[in-house]
């Protein structure tokens, strides 16, 4: 049977949801492809949104009018803030979801698009006329033709799971894998690898004893991850913590041998940032204990997440693991954690866009691209679900830069660095981070997200809104000045401060250790009400030196952004070029110079050859015109 759409996104997850919303929202004739219907928008390993980087990416994936945000606001069993002792760049908020509630908000609301079509299958290959993409082929014989298709296959590609030694054919758990898609890319030139990630036991909730453990509350007045005024406020189940003891450690260290890493049965790598119980006890034999989140998993389930206790030891030992515990003396496994490998495509195959380099309208998004996380993956889905349907619209395409986003920072480090583990977003990956905060996304984004065409009326009106508020409040601080007085005094004694003189309000909220909620106290911007985006308020100001300073860095940075590199040049050529960077040039194909630069193994002294060539060859140009005059180069770049 043929079938005719303009967009095939091949995948079900966090990546798929939002490439085929995108798609679909931009008006193409849109088919998403998943294995298992009944598992779109699963959550396989912890069923959590945001946290330290990856709240980053949420929010701006909402501010540019995509999905996950809403979805974890619907379904949340707990909201908390983290890092609220550190400064805003780094404060970040984290959501502990109910899995089956916000896999089940995420099928309907993709079946509830228009332009959107949900068919089970698995793809074996992919249509190929004229070098470019053209549809792609079924297991079971069917072809559907596309102008463009997105591959967000998660660990499906290959994938096979791992519980000591003990091993079956899976994407994930209870799911058989995607077969031959693989074979088929490597056959068409793509270079393929293999990753590993893993996942804790689940622990049936009523074999815990909750008496001794650390609490986990939610936050009292719970922030949310969409920038709409309207989002859900749920009652808040709490988490609990417990910690590894000496026991625990001596079980895992008389039984390494019999982990599929430490014995070598597993050859992909698994992600540093998120290692198993087994690394944290080998990498870190200097601690005693470790801690470990017991997190439940929904309000109609009592299975609970052993968060921090990824292991693919077998079942037996899991069982001493678990025992060994406080409070989990008694506590009885209902889903044994495993380890799970997969292939991916190294990102350097692919453009800022998430276009293959050697294949025109194949897209990539998520795991295959070599990331770790719901949220990494959300967010280069939306990404190429843009840039699909601006390839076939035939418009330019929409790339964010590392200066504007988490998203733009994500991108790039895939597309530039020759990543060989599992990435996961963190706010060190970002140098702009205090330009970059979770609360100035929607400042950031919402008005690309309009030009692109996701950000609707009332999303645009509430930012304008916003915004509107914010400015009027600015120039409320600036402007109103206030005098010595008691009442003052009074406000300011916790802090140690004193007014001597007449200063404006601005002045007074300049300083270090006075916070937004005293001039709120003492002088309101409306009486009785709480003024909603103090935080963005006052961390403009507070930091506006610091802020200032990273914006002209930017302005340096996009100057060599600024510069393209011709795609025709051969590296190999240009023999002033060290071996190291002629090689990894070639091989990735930076866009522009600023790119090139950040390419590990490229020296200040190649980007200065660099800089050199493109001279030469704007000269050549020059005098191939006829009376043409030849401009100096500019001092900036030079």
């Amino acid at each position: 049977m043929a079938l005719n759409f303009d967009l095939v996104v091949i995948g079900g997850g966090h990546a798929g949801c939002e490439a085929a919303h995108a798609g679909a929202k931009l008006g193409l004739n849109t088919l998403l492809l998943a294995v298992n219907l009944d598992t779109i928008g699963a959550m396989p390993c912890n069923p959590a949104v945001g946290g330290p980087g990856k709240s980053h990416l949420v929010k701006e994936l909402d501010s540019l009018g995509g999905v996950m945000g809403l979805a974890a606001d619907a379904t949340y069993l707990q909201m908390r803030m983290l890092n609220m002792s550190r400064g805003p760049a780094v404060q970040s908020l984290r959501a502990q979801s109910d899995k089956r509630e916000y896999s089940g908000w995420m099928k309907r609301f993709m079946e509830s698009l228009p332009n959107l079509t949900l068919r089970q299958g698995m793809v074996k290959e992919l249509l190929i006329e004229n070098g470019s993409v053209a549809g792609v082929k079924l297991a079971f014989g069917d072809e559907i033709k596309a102008k463009a298709v997105v591959l967000s296959a998660g660990t499906f590609l290959e994938g096979t799971i791992w519980i000591g030694r003990e091993t079956m054919p899976a994407g994930r758990a209870g799911e058989f894998p995607a077969l031959g898609l693989s074979a088929f890319l490597k056959a068409l030139g793509f270079q393929m690898g293999r990753l590993k990630t893993g996942t804790p036991p689940r622990i049936d909730g009523r074999t815990i004893n909750y008496a001794d453990l650390l609490i986990v509350p939610g936050d009292e007045n719970p922030q949310y991850f969409s920038f709409l005024d309207d989002r859900p406020r749920r009652e808040q189940l709490p988490c609990h913590q417990t910690r590894t003891t000496a026991r625990t450690h001596e079980v895992i260290r008389n039984n390494l041998h019999e982990s599929p890493m430490y014995s070598g049965m597993i050859h992909g790598v698994g992600p540093r940032y998120c290692p198993s119980i087994e690394d944290k006890v080998v990498r870190f034999a200097d601690k005693e204990s470790h801690a470990l989140f017991l997190e439940p998993e929904g309000r109609s389930t009592y299975e609970v997440y052993l968060q921090g206790c990824s292991t693919s030891l077998p079942a037996a030992v899991q069982h001493q693991i678990v025992k060994s515990l406080p409070g989990l003396e008694e506590a009885v496994i209902i889903r044994s954690a495993y380890a799970v490998e997969y292939d991916y495509l190294p990102a350097v195959q692919f453009d800022h866009c998430l276009m293959a380099k050697e294949l025109k309208g194949f897209f990539a998004a998520g795991q295959m691209l070599g990331t770790s996380g719901y949220e990494e993956a959300a967010a280069q889905g939306i990404i190429a679900g843009i840039n699909a349907a601006r390839y076939i619209r035939g418009e330019e395409p929409f790339t964010l830069s590392r200066s504007s986003s988490y998203i733009g920072t994500l991108i790039d480090d895939l597309v530039t660095k020759e990543i060989a583990e599992p990435y996961r977003m963190m706010t060190s990956r970002s140098e702009y981070r205090l330009l970059l905060r979770q609360d100035n996304a929607d400042a950031r984004l919402t008005s690309l997200g309009r030009s692109i065409g996701l950000v609707d009326d009332r999303r645009w009106a509430i930012f304008q809104a916003k915004y509107d508020a914010i400015e009027r409040e600015r120039k409320r601080l600036a402007e109103t000045r206030i005098h010595p007085c008691s009442t003052w005094d009074e406000a300011l004694a916790p802090y140690e401060e004193k007014i001597k003189q007449a200063v404006t309000l601005e002045e007074l909220l300049r300083r270090p250790r006075i916070p937004y909620s005293v001039i709120e106290k003492i002088a309101p911007a409306n009486e009785g009400v709480e003024f909603a985006w103090a935080l963005e308020v006052e961390t403009e100001i507070k930091y506006a030196g610091y802020i200032e300073r990273q914006k002209n860095q930017v302005a340096q940075t996009e100057k060599l952004d600024g510069v393209r590199l011709p795609a025709d040049t051969d590296y190999a050529l240009l023999e002033n070029l060290s071996k190291e960077a002629r090689e990894k040039l070639n091989r990735i194909r930076p866009e522009t110079l600023g790119q090139a630069a950040r390419i590990a193994g490229v020296s200040p002294a190649d980007v200065s050859v660099l800089l050199v060539n493109l001279e030469i060859r704007r000269r050549q140009q020059s005098a191939q015109r006829p009376g043409a005059q030849i401009a100096e180069p500019e001092k900036a770049l030079c």
